[in-house]
């Protein structure tokens, strides 16, 4: 049973931030998914799939998997680059690229 510690990237239908500053564990699948013959829908005997805990901080996650004897490993979020950006710069004489309708 191996866990996933690690801080969800935003997506990529949202500008905000708002569901990036947790932590969050989740279990490794054990099993693969099979598809039941009758209706089609993928299912699985892996209950551990369903469990996602979120902490405040990486720090809480590791000392939860640790005295729990969860077996885990950590994925650090990647920086991200902030560019100042401001409508008038679409308009700039300077531009590299030409406006244009």
């Amino acid at each position: 049973m191996l866990a996933r510690i690690y801080r969800p990237a935003k997506t990529a239908m949202q500008s905000g931030r708002a569901l990036t500053h947790k932590w969050v564990l989740e279990f490794e699948p054990q099993s693969a998914p099979k598809i039941e013959p009758l209706m089609g829908w993928t299912a699985s005997s892996d209950m551990l799939q369903q469990v996602r805990l979120e902490f405040d901080g990486r720090e809480e996650a590791i000392a939860y998997a640790d005295k729990h004897g969860i077996a885990y490993q950590v994925f650090e979020p990647h920086p991200s680059k902030a560019r100042a950006r401001a409508y008038s710069d679409n308009f700039r004489y300077d531009r590299k690229e030409p406006w244009t309708h």
